[in-house]
């Protein structure tokens, strides 16, 4: 595995800067006070002041630092050195209390010994993990008794269309997990403003909806909500999507779910 984890290091670790710099991720409106946060995620959590808060796969840290701004004590993950450099520049000029930890997810055992009241994570970040059981379990070693786990993620489905004709619906790839990765071969990726990428291999897994489900429950986990969207937060997702009034993308008549979210507890 470390060969897939390492190219896909390197592909993020150049897509920091330009992230960083694009209208998509708006790190001046950050700056100035806007939440990168949406709405799956505080329907779930409306008050987070005086809690404990992981986020693992991080990123940059935006969303962590949205969290901050809500009153929570946070502490990001991720496994790009880049991108925890820039969380933690940018938690600098906000004047952010925080904590990031750069490491892979499947290693933090070795760096944090704490338990949260909330461990959270969205949006784009399970493709990139081969074992699920394992992020699982991960997922409750961190929560204290009575702690609420929260993901927002898209839906499962939507991976197994052919990205090289984003026009149309076409059928490409397994929805099944498969023990190896699926390879993808890009010179762009989303939110890059079309600048060609010198690394431009990535890999990635499958992980069906049942599948994670199962694995949480296996975990200790109690299951409290489980929510499909009609929307989604990415407009690149898609070559066709629609903008709804709240800002979100959809198809032409929702005829599919383009996201999930799942709130789950510890017995």
């Amino acid at each position: 595995m470390k060969v897939y984890y390492e190219a896909n290091k390197r592909r993020w670790n150049e897509l920091v800067g330009i992230h960083a710099e694009s209208g998509g991720y708006d790190v001046n409106g950050f700056l100035g006070g806007k939440s990168s946060l949406h709405a799956p995620e505080l329907e779930a959590f409306p008050d987070v002041e005086g809690k404990t808060l992981l986020h693992l796969q991080c990123y940059f840290g935006m969303d962590t630092l949205s969290w901050a701004r809500r009153g929570a004590k946070v502490t990001g993950v991720d496994f790009s050195d880049k991108a925890i450099e820039m969380a933690r520049l940018l938690a600098h000029e906000a004047g952010l209390e925080s904590e990031f930890i750069n490491c892979n997810l499947y290693d933090l055992p070795q760096y944090l010994d704490k338990e949260f009241d909330i461990v959270y994570t969205s949006y784009g970040v399970l493709m990139w993990l081969n074992d699920i059981d394992e992020w699982a379990r991960i997922m409750a070693r961190y929560l204290k008794p009575g702690g609420t786990f929260f993901v927002a993620e898209f839906h499962p489905f939507v991976w197994i269309f052919d990205d090289d004709h984003p026009t149309q619906l076409a059928i490409k790839y397994d929805y099944w997990h498969k023990t190896e990765p699926d390879h993808y071969i890009s010179e762009e990726a989303y939110a890059s403003g079309g600048l060609k990428l010198k690394n431009t291999d990535e890999y990635g897994w499958a992980h069906p909806l049942g599948t994670v489900v199962t694995a949480l429950i296996d975990a200790g986990l109690t299951i409290e909500v489980l929510r499909e969207y009609p929307f989604t937060v990415d407009e690149d997702q898609f070559k066709f999507l629609e903008k709804d009034p709240e800002g979100y993308w959809r198809l032409p008549g929702d005829p599919v779910p383009l996201m999930y979210s799942i709130k789950a507890t510890k017995r």
